[in-house]
């Protein structure tokens, strides 16, 4: 099956009212004291906490999308649901975090949203939404046609100064790397080999608003290195801003510069590759390069 870039446009709007009634949701239980319980998932706590808001943004979505799946033929993953592995043979499927960040949202701060993607069989996202309920702010990209951000259109960021200070982004696991420590002090070196005055780390937010943050608040670059353990997020952690990315011209991929696999036959964990994305091919080049001196100085 083929989608024409008015299939593409249509399907899109059906993942903006998604996201944005699932982020009214959120919002409204932002203040309230939900219960918190744990499922099967990767080694972080991030990946092992889920709330009642997780399951009932995912039935908001599953109402708005469950409709186009027949209409389309498409399959459907979702962070809260099995994997049924129809994504492996229909021509598209949906990518769902109906809560992306829950660890922020319990803890109260910044970093959490709604992320849908649209993925062809073939691992490419053709459409992607995330919405900051927090700050009710819209991204989406469609394949082709474009990026926006509260529906005016996205740009890659502008070459920043070189007075300010680069901003390195990862997740709050990241503090138990054995390359936490090791990156602090090449973190000074990427900073000066790029013309920047510095170099700080920051560890926060769920996947979704960490790659949104790169766009937003140059220069900064989000990361996950490999691991051994189960995690370092899933499909549905960075499809939908994968597309955002592409779309804009910026750079999104593993941690050695391959396409990130958004249709892997085995398990959805990226754990094995990492992820990357920064606004432009300098700095992911110079952060690869980073990771190689990492692992190749037996100091991980």
């Amino acid at each position: 099956m083929r989608l024409s870039a008015d299939d593409l446009f249509l399907l899109g709007q059906c993942a903006i009212s998604a996201a944005c009634q699932a982020g009214h949701l959120i919002a409204e239980y932002s203040q309230r004291s939900v219960a918190v319980n744990t499922k099967d998932g990767g080694g972080s706590l991030a990946a092992q906490v889920v709330t009642e808001v997780d399951h009932l943004s995912q039935q908001i979505i599953m109402q708005v999308l469950q409709p186009t799946c027949g209409m389309f033929d498409l399959a459907l993953l979702s962070e809260e649901s099995p994997d049924d592995r129809r994504r492996l043979h229909k021509d598209f499927f949906w990518s769902v975090d109906p809560l992306d960040g829950t660890l922020p949202f319990i803890e109260a701060v910044p970093g959490y949203s709604v992320s849908i993607a649209l993925v062809s069989k073939a691992g490419m996202p053709l459409i992607g939404v995330i919405y900051d309920s927090l700050t009710q702010t819209l991204y989406h990209a469609i394949n082709g046609q474009g990026a926006w951000r509260n529906h005016r259109a996205l740009a890659r960021p502008a070459p920043p100064s070189a007075a300010q200070t680069l901003v390195l982004i990862s997740d709050k696991s990241f503090a138990q790397d054995p390359l936490y420590q090791p990156l602090q002090a090449e973190a000074a070196c990427i900073a000066a080999d790029l013309g920047y005055a510095g170099a700080e780390i920051k560890l926060q937010g769920g996947a979704a608003m960490n790659a949104c943050q790169v766009l937003d608040k140059p220069p900064a670059c989000y990361f996950k290195f490999p691991k051994s353990q189960l995690g370092g997020g899933s499909i549905w952690d960075y499809a939908a801003t994968s597309c955002l990315f592409q779309e804009v011209g910026a750079v999104v991929s593993d941690i050695h510069g391959e396409p990130l696999e958004l249709n892997p036959a085995g398990s959805t964990y990226m754990n094995h590759c990492g992820v990357l994305y920064c606004a432009d091919r300098a700095m992911a080049a110079r952060m690869i390069l980073a990771y190689q001196r990492l692992i190749q100085s037996g100091r991980a």
